[in-house]
Parts: C-alpha cells; sequence; structure tokens
C-alpha cells in the first residue's frame, strides 16, 4: 500500500509541473483538445501507460537487485 501511495503522490507531482511552470500555454494546449479526433488521444493514452508500465517495471527491477 505505501507503494500506491507514493507512485500516486509521485504522479501528482509530475501533473502539477506544467501547470506551475507553463499556465497560459498548458490552457493554450488544453483548449486544443476537445477538437483532436478521438483516435489521436487514444493513440496518446496508450503510449502513456506503456512507457508508466515500462518505468514502473524498471523501477521495481531496480529495488530487487
Amino acid at each position: 500500500m505505501s507503494l500506491f501511495i507514493t507512485a500516486l503522490g509521485l504522479m501528482m507531482v509530475f501533473e502539477g509541473i506544467p501547470y506551475f511552470c507553463f499556465p497560459a500555454r498548458f490552457k493554450e494546449w488544453a483548449s486544443k483538445i476537445p477538437q483532436m479526433p478521438d483516435g489521436t488521444l487514444r493513440i496518446i493514452g496508450l503510449v502513456v501507460m506503456i512507457l508508466g508500465l515500462g518505468l514502473v517495471y524498471i523501477g521495481k527491477s531496480l529495488t530487487q537487485s
């Protein structure tokens, strides 16, 4: 459970970086999301999930060594 809470907290830190560092640019980018085709958003989501799973796998393998 502590690993889950740690991962959740780290995700929140990374999610907050664009809002904090580039608020105007993030709002501009976010306004374009409704115009994007669903297929494009699904591909972006899939790629991000695969990258996240890869990072979790790498992190787990480093802690077990």
